[in-house]
């Protein structure tokens, strides 16, 4: 099975250290993530789970990298996704400091390119999700609030 890497880049007047409390603070997350509250202990093989507004975990992964400031990596598992995944997707989020802006680049690699045809969870969800939260989390950081409600 062929995998897919989804890649996306944008550039925030931000700091690389309110950008590396945004992605790990879940209290931040929820701001800017659709309500999504991300834990973990963002060390190397701890836990992330992702909850919903009502507190039940929708997504969960292992955490890869963490180099706080610079780069964070993660396995990333939709908790209703009922195939064994023996390679799961990794997100690897990148920080590079030019000046007064960070370019945070990221990565969602080994999505099985079969998820892509499936409109809800593949291809259409990661091209519409991502950007939409990206944009989300400059917007918050650059201006302190939020795009206006979108629906993706």
């Amino acid at each position: 099975m062929n995998n897919s890497t989804f890649v996306y880049a944008t550039y925030i007047a931000t700091t690389p250290e309110k950008l590396w409390q945004a992605l790990t603070n879940g209290e931040f997350t929820k701001n800017y993530w659709f309500g999504r509250d991300l834990k973990s202990e963002w060390k190397e093989g701890s836990e992330v789970t992702f909850m919903d507004e009502e507190g039940k975990v929708t997504d969960k992964g292992v955490v890869l990298k963490s180099e706080p400031y610079t780069l964070l990596s993660y396995t990333f598992q939709w908790v209703d996704d009922t195939t064994i995944n023996e390679n799961p997707s990794i997100v690897t989020f990148e920080l590079r400091e030019l000046d007064s802006t960070v370019k945070l680049t990221l990565k969602h690699e080994n999505l099985p390119s079969t998820a892509f045809l499936d409109e809800s969870e593949g291809f259409y969800g990661i091209n519409n999700g991502w950007p939409a939260i990206l944009s989300n989390l400059k917007s918050l950081l650059e201006t302190g609030r939020t795009l206006p409600a979108i629906h993706i």
